[in-house]
């Protein structure tokens, strides 16, 4: 029966099958890895099948710009581990705790400055569920409003660089690096800044649901500053040798690597904790082993199903389809963008990005839109997909991580899976509306990396 159908139908089927299998909960690379082999064994045989599974891993790993990414992720932990992020934190307590809300706007600011020097969403959720929540509790927060600033201010990191889905993207599409960690900048500033105006202004409307902080001098104000330094110099690092060139992004990102291991060690020595420099620091690689491997096996498993669509002709065949559609190509773009949100419902941010692009892509080049635009934009729509039920990976951190915590007292500041999904709705409402302003003003975007050197 299978050999009556076109290439393109049997592509079409393949990717029917690969969402049936992911909603029934099948992990994202096994159903790719899957449908992928089958479909080649289809189109093919089995030895050019067993061929190309065999040498994708190696190919795909080996290539240079993917080698950013564990450097990415290192930078991240060995941040939490130097224990930057809870600095980072008191200091954005200390400055705008005094708003409506400000404890919220604080964790904002701070999740926005972890986000410039870790590539991960999910893990900029952990930690500062870990630091947040407790603070934010004991002031008398709303549950909600607590939950679903952590979780949204999570995927800042998506945006602001490092972001290992912006590497990913590049990878895919095979754009350049540095040029999309220089756009997703501004509007990744300007997320954060739209979350801090929605914030106060819940709070001004209902102020049991985040009172503001006062009592702190302006001496004690300025003694916060030297504590948000090496984050400061590390984002220098990176923007500063991307923007002129004089280092590419792995090269950047190794050096931001080192700068935080230095500050890390010095830090043990100056506390005389460097007896705990091996365990803290052999954490820090193991979980970046750990979401590196991840990532990597996510990639490898959807290669395979990319190479199946490749074969069969799908891309092209949705390229021409689109571009054949009598309607203005933003109403298509929007179109795209719907379906990336439906999609968001049910596959997590990177194996949606990886699975879709291969055959979107083309139709937007064709269409005329400029692809480091267009990786910003589904980025954004790839952040929004981390805080939208049922999957929400960032609600499923926050709620999980919460478990664990205790206030002074012992009691449990659980907060249930519920309560943070209906945290997250007013911020993915203020996501909405920031991809209609980068939709109308393309420029947010494409101002920074026209200047790069």
């Amino acid at each position: 029966m299978l050999t009556e159908l076109s290439n393109s139908e049997i592509g079409i089927l393949g990717v029917i099958g690969l969402i049936v299998m992911v909603v029934l909960g099948v992990r994202v690379y096994v159903a790719a890895a899957l449908t992928g082999f089958l479909g080649l064994c289809v189109l093919r045989d089995w030895n050019v099948a067993a061929a190309i599974a065999g040498t994708i891993p190696h190919s795909k790993t080996v290539t240079y710009p993917l080698s950013v990414l564990p450097l990415f992720i290192l930078i991240g932990f060995l941040a939490f581990y130097a224990g930057l992020t809870s600095k980072l934190f008191e200091a954005a307590r200390r400055w705008v705790g005094w708003m409506p809300g400000g404890l919220a706007v604080s964790t904002v600011f701070a999740t926005a400055g972890f986000a410039a020097v870790s590539g991960a969403s999910t893990a900029t959720a952990a930690v500062f569920s870990r630091v947040a929540i407790p603070d934010m509790k004991r002031v008398g927060y709303n549950k909600r409003l607590t939950a679903g600033v952590i979780a949204a201010g999570g995927t800042l990191a998506s945006l602001i660089p490092p972001s290992a889905i912006l590497v990913i993207y590049a990878i895919i599409v095979e754009e350049s690096v540095g040029k999309l960690l220089l756009a997703g900048f501004l509007p990744g500033i300007a997320s954060a800044l739209i979350y801090a105006v929605l914030i106060v202004g819940m709070c001004m409307a209902r102020p049991d649901m985040g009172r503001p902080i006062t009592g702190f001098t302006w001496k004690q104000r300025f003694e916060s500053l030297p504590g948000t330094f090496p984050i400061i110099i590390v984002v220098a690092i990176i923007f500063g040798s991307l923007y002129t060139g004089t280092a590419t992004p792995t090269e950047a990102a190794a050096l931001g690597a080192s700068v935080v291991f230095g500050l890390y060690v010095y830090r043990a020595l100056k506390l005389g904790q460097m007896s705990q420099i091996k365990e803290k620091l052999r954490e820090a690689l193991m979980e970046t082993a750990k979401l590196t491997v991840m990532i990597f096996t996510l990639i490898w498993g959807v290669f395979l199903f990319v190479r199946f669509l490749a074969f069969a002709g799908l891309p092209s065949v949705f390229s021409d389809w689109v571009v054949s559609l009598d309607m203005p190509p933003i109403i298509i773009m929007i179109c795209i963008l719907l379906a990336y949100a439906v999609l968001g419902m049910f596959m997590d941010a990177i194996g949606m990005l990886i699975l879709t692009l291969p055959v979107v892509y083309p139709a937007v080049i064709a269409l005329g839109f400029d692809p480091i635009w267009f990786g910003i934009i589904v980025v954004k729509m790839a952040e929004i997909c981390l805080i939208t039920p049922p999957i929400g990976l960032n609600c499923f951190v926050v709620a999980g991580v919460s478990r664990d915590l205790r206030d002074d007292q012992g009691r449990s500041l659980e907060i249930p899976l519920q309560d943070v999904f209906r945290g997250v709705g007013p911020f993915f409402v203020a996501d909405i509306i920031t991809v209609g302003v980068l939709l109308a003003f393309p420029q947010i975007v494409l101002w920074l990396p026209s200047l790069m050197g």
